[in-house]
């Protein structure tokens, strides 16, 4: 079983790297941290060796979706960065992934380095049915099922999505396909732009492996704090 604090991911949104550092210090307790679009170019793409300068592990939430050759070999860079976790959108079709798990792979055994995590974006947590009506997809829990399944079938080691999607992907992919949850929301904090949320022990009962949590931990009065908090509701939940 996974310890507590291998289970929380600090999603680091900030504009410029000395405010993400500055909250890293912070957090001594947490191991994992989301590099997203904005940090990752505003570091210059620097912040993944910088978190693991300071002995964290690097979830890089860049989110590739392009031609199968492109993300093939864009999934090879991430690996030679060293991100422990990062991920592509399933909507890129099965081609695309399949290019990406053999790109991952390949890349780590040329390296000598244990195989990152090659996650598949499901359907954004910020989004909902109304949302995915406009861009064509009828049914949130049927596009979910086959992303997951469809990840699955490509050699991917997971997917990203809504808590409130855990016991779907359960039922259609078992109990060793990974599960990464945005849209976490202890009951204290605000949902801000997230729409399908629920709260970390609701999310690790189910079944969440890990639990990406940002603006509830990093804008809170006291971050370390607040960690401190989820980590007690993810143990709650295991124990």
């Amino acid at each position: 079983m996974q310890a507590v604090e291998q289970r929380l991911i600090v999603a680091l949104d900030f504009p410029t790297w000395p405010e993400a550092e500055g909250t890293v210090h912070k957090l001594t307790g947490v191991k994992y941290f989301k590099v997203g679009l904005e940090l990752y170019l505003a570091s210059r793409g620097e912040a993944i060796e910088r978190l693991k300068n300071l002995g964290k592990e690097v979830f890089l939430d860049l989110k590739f979706h392009d031609i199968p050759n492109t993300v093939a070999q864009s999934c090879r860079q991430a690996v030679a960065h060293g991100a422990a976790i990062f991920n592509v959108h399933a909507a890129g079709g099965r081609e695309m992934l399949e290019q990406a798990a053999k790109a991952t792979a390949e890349q780590a055994l040329r390296q000598g380095i244990r195989r990152p995590l090659l996650i598949a974006v499901t359907v954004l947590t910020s989004m909902n049915q109304e949302d995915l009506h406009e861009i064509g997809l009828t049914d949130l829990r049927t596009a979910v099922s086959r992303f997951a399944r469809l990840a699955l079938e490509a050699g991917l080691d997971g997917v990203v999505a809504s808590p409130q999607e855990i016991t779907l992907i359960r039922e259609v992919c078992g109990p060793d396909f990974k599960i990464i949850c945005p849209g976490v929301r202890p009951a204290w904090a605000a949902k801000g732009d997230q729409k399908r949320v629920l709260t970390p022990k609701d999310a690790v009962t189910l079944g969440a492996d890990y639990l990406v949590v940002g603006r509830p931990i990093t804008q809170a009065k006291d971050p370390a704090e607040a960690a401190l908090l989820v980590m007690q509701e993810i143990e709650e939940a295991l124990t």
